[in-house]
């Protein structure tokens, strides 16, 4: 199984995540801000970060792009999640390099797919 790296600020979404990475087996932590995530992404080398796009102290958008100017995080997989899943939001996450995009509220099966197609990818 895979090890998941939530950023998450939202407690009620990182119960959901926490009760659905542990019952699919895989090893996961959270962080509530951006704060020290890239540190943490270094740390901890997942093979998923789940990856809210509003985000206390540091955004989504400025972890990812972070992320893949930096040559030895630059391969971990990324699954962007807002709560405004706007055509906007969704390219310039891409665009930042994320590898996926998933709109809250997001149903359990569609979230499980995506993370799918992304650890396939390892």
């Amino acid at each position: 199984m895979a090890d998941i790296l939530v950023i998450e600020d939202e407690e009620n979404i990182a119960i959901a995540l926490d009760f659905l990475l542990t019952r699919d087996g895989h090893s996961h932590a959270r962080l509530a801000t951006g704060a020290g995530a890239i540190q943490q992404i270094r740390e901890r080398s997942p093979d998923l970060v789940l990856l809210d796009v509003m985000l206390p102290e540091v955004s989504g958008y400025q972890i990812v792009q972070d992320l893949r100017a930096d040559p030895a995080l630059k391969d971990i997989r990324v699954l962007m999640m807002t709560a405004r899943g706007s055509v906007v939001e969704r390219r310039k996450g891409l665009a930042l390099g994320a590898d996926g995009f998933i709109a809250k509220p997001f149903e359990l099966s569609e979230l499980r797919a995506e993370m799918a197609r992304l650890l396939e990818r390892r």
